[in-house]
C-alpha cells in the first residue's frame, strides 16, 4: 500500500512536471531522465514511430547506450522496442538470460542484460513510441508493480508528448502567417478595373484552382509576387505553404542549398541536416522571382524537379518526393534569353505551360485613381496620418507620369505624399517623382536599349553612384543592375 501511495504521489509530481514543458526535445530528455531516476535503471531510451526508416522507429533520447543509439543499432532493445510497437502491449522480464522469449537472441547473453521493461506510449488506442529501460546489474530489477507505474507513466507522457508537439507547430504555423501578413500589401496589385488588369483576373481565375505551372512576366514592380499569392490563397493549396524566394537576391553558391536543403556535413558549416525551400513548400506553393538570373546548373537540377517531382538535398543521395505547385516570374524575356543560350529551351516550356503577363502601371491609367487612394489609406495607417483625398492637381500628375517604377513607385510615391502633407489632402506639391521629364530621356530614334542605359546612368548619378540605391530605386535587382553596367562597359571598350 506504501508503493502505491508513493508511485500516485510521484504520478502527480512528474503529471505537473512534463505538463509544464512544451518543447517536445526537452520533454523526452525528461521524460527519460524522470523513468530512469524513479526506477533505478542503467540504461534507457525513448523511441517514436516512424515509418520512413526501415527499422520502423527512431531512437529521439537515450541515456548510457554509448554508440549503439546513435547508429541506431540497438542489438537486443531493438527486438523488444518491436514487439511492443507492433503488439501494442508492455514487456516484462525478471531475468532476459533465462527468459524463454529471448533465447534466440545472443546480444542479450553478450551484453549480459539481466532485467528489461519496455511500455508502449499510447494516444487514442494509438502506439505512437516506446519507453524501453534494461539493466545489467540486478536480476528481477524490474517488478509487476514498476510495470504497471512505467504503463500509466508511458500513457501521461504520450499525452504530454503531443501536447507539446502540437504547442510546437501551432507557433510555427503562427511564424508562417505573421510573415504571410507581413508582406507588404498582400492584395493591393488586384485592385483595378481597366480591361487589361480585368484579362489578368481572368487568366488567373482559370488556373487558380489547378496545379500546372505558371510564368508570370512583366516589368519590375507590376505585382508579380502578389499575383502569385492570390493564385496561392484561392486555390486548392490555400492553407499550406507559400513560400517566395528571390533568385536574383541569393548568391549562387547559397541558393543550391537554400532550395534543395543539405545534410550533414555536405560543406563546412553544414553542422546538421537542413530541409530545403522545396521540402518546407511541400503541399504549398514555391514561388521563385527572377528566375532568368538562376544559372546552368540550377536550371538543370529545375527541370528535373518538374519532371521527376523529387529533390535531393546538398550531399544526400537519397531522393526525396515533393507535392510542390511552382510559379515562376521574371522581367527579362525568356525567349530571347533562350536564344541567347542563358536559359534552357526545355526549362522554358516547362515552367511556361501558362504564361500570365501583367501590363505595366502606364498602360492601366484608369487603376491609378483606385490604387493612389488603396495606399493613401494604408499609409494613414501606417504612420497615424488622417489624409482624406488627392486633390485634382496632385492626381493629375500622378496620371501623367510614365511610372517607370511601376505599382512599386506609385505606393512610394503615394506614402511619401502622406507623409510630407502639411493638410489633410494630397497637393501638387507633395509629390515627387524621378527629377527628369519625360522630354530629357525620350529622344526621336532612341531604341529601346540607349533609353534604358539612360535611364540607369542618369538614376545611378542621382544616387551619388550608389548601386544599391539605384537598383531599389529603378524597382530592378542589384543583380540585372551589374549585369547591364558591365555589359555597356564591354561595349565602350
Amino acid at each position: 500500500m506504501e508503493i502505491q501511495k508513493d508511485n500516485f504521489t510521484v504520478l502527480y509530481e512528474i503529471t505537473q512536471r512534463i505538463n509544464s514543458i512544451l518543447n517536445p526535445p526537452e520533454l523526452l530528455e525528461n521524460v527519460l531522465e524522470i523513468a530512469m531516476g524513479h526506477l533505478e535503471a542503467e540504461r534507457g531510451l525513448i523511441v517514436l514511430v516512424d515509418s520512413t526508416v526501415e527499422s520502423g522507429f527512431k531512437v529521439v533520447v537515450s541515456k548510457n547506450f554509448g554508440e549503439e543509439a546513435k547508429a541506431d543499432k540497438l542489438a537486443a532493445s531493438s527486438s523488444v522496442i518491436r514487439s511492443t510497437l507492433t503488439g501494442g502491449e508492455p514487456i516484462l522480464t525478471f531475468d532476459a538470460l533465462s527468459d524463454e522469449r529471448f533465447e534466440a537472441s545472443r546480444s542479450i547473453a553478450n551484453q549480459k542484460i539481466l532485467s528489461i521493461i519496455c511500455v508502449p506510449l499510447r494516444l487514442h488506442d494509438k502506439t505512437t513510441g516506446a519507453i524501453y529501460l534494461d539493466s545489467t546489474k540486478t536480476r528481477g530489477k524490474f517488478t509487476e508493480e514498476t510495470l504497471r507505474f512505467l504503463s500509466v507513466f508511458g500513457n501521461l507522457a504520450a499525452v504530454a508528448v503531443e501536447n507539446a508537439k502540437q504547442y510546437d507547430n501551432l507557433i510555427s504555423e503562427n511564424v508562417r502567417l505573421k510573415k504571410e501578413v507581413e508582406s507588404s500589401f498582400l492584395f493591393s496589385g488586384i485592385i483595378g478595373k481597366s480591361k487589361p488588369w480585368k484579362a489578368v483576373l481572368d487568366l488567373v481565375q482559370r488556373v487558380v484552382d489547378t496545379d500546372v505551372s505558371l510564368l508570370i512576366t512583366g516589368e519590375s514592380g507590376t505585382g508579380k509576387e502578389l499575383i502569385a499569392r492570390a493564385i496561392h490563397n484561392q486555390g486548392r493549396r490555400s492553407g499550406k505553404a507559400f513560400i517566395a524566394i528571390n533568385c536574383s537576391a541569393i548568391p549562387e553558391t547559397l541558393l543550391e542549398s537554400e532550395l534543395f536543403g543539405y545534410r550533414k556535413g555536405a560543406f563546412t558549416g553544414a553542422n546538421s541536416d537542413k530541409k530545403g525551400l522545396f521540402e518546407f513548400a511541400d503541399k504549398g506553393t514555391l514561388f521563385l522571382d527572377e528566375v532568368a538570373d538562376l544559372s546552368q546548373s540550377l536550371q538543370a537540377k529545375l527541370l528535373r524537379v518538374l519532371q521527376e517531382r523529387e529533390i535531393r538535398r546538398v550531399g544526400d543521395l537519397e531522393t526525396r518526393k515533393i507535392d510542390v505547385r511552382l510559379i515562376a516570374a521574371t522581367n527579362k524575356d525568356l525567349k530571347e534569353e533562350v536564344k541567347a543560350g542563358r536559359f534552357r529551351e526545355d526549362l522554358y516550356f516547362r515552367l511556361n505551360i501558362v504564361e500570365i503577363h501583367l501590363p505595366p502601371l502606364r498602360d492601366r491609367k484608369e487603376d491609378i485613381p483606385l490604387l493612389a487612394e488603396h495606399f493613401m489609406k494604408r499609409a494613414n495607417e501606417i504612420h497615424g496620418r488622417n489624409i482624406k483625398r488627392i486633390d485634382s492637381s496632385a492626381m493629375e500628375i500622378l496620371l501623367k507620369y510614365r511610372w517607370y517604377g511601376n505599382v512599386r513607385e506609385l505606393q512610394n510615391v503615394v506614402e511619401r505624399a502622406v507623409v510630407l502633407s502639411r493638410s489633410d489632402e494630397i497637393r501638387s506639391e507633395d509629390i515627387q517623382l524621378q527629377s527628369f521629364s519625360e522630354n530629357e530621356l525620350v529622344e526621336s530614334g532612341l531604341t529601346l536599349d540607349a533609353f534604358e542605359r539612360k535611364l540607369v546612368e542618369k538614376t545611378l548619378k542621382e544616387m551619388g553612384g550608389n548601386r544599391t540605391k539605384t537598383a531599389e530605386k529603378l524597382g530592378v535587382s542589384l543583380r540585372w543592375l551589374q549585369y547591364r553596367l558591365k555589359e555597356w562597359s564591354n561595349e565602350s571598350r
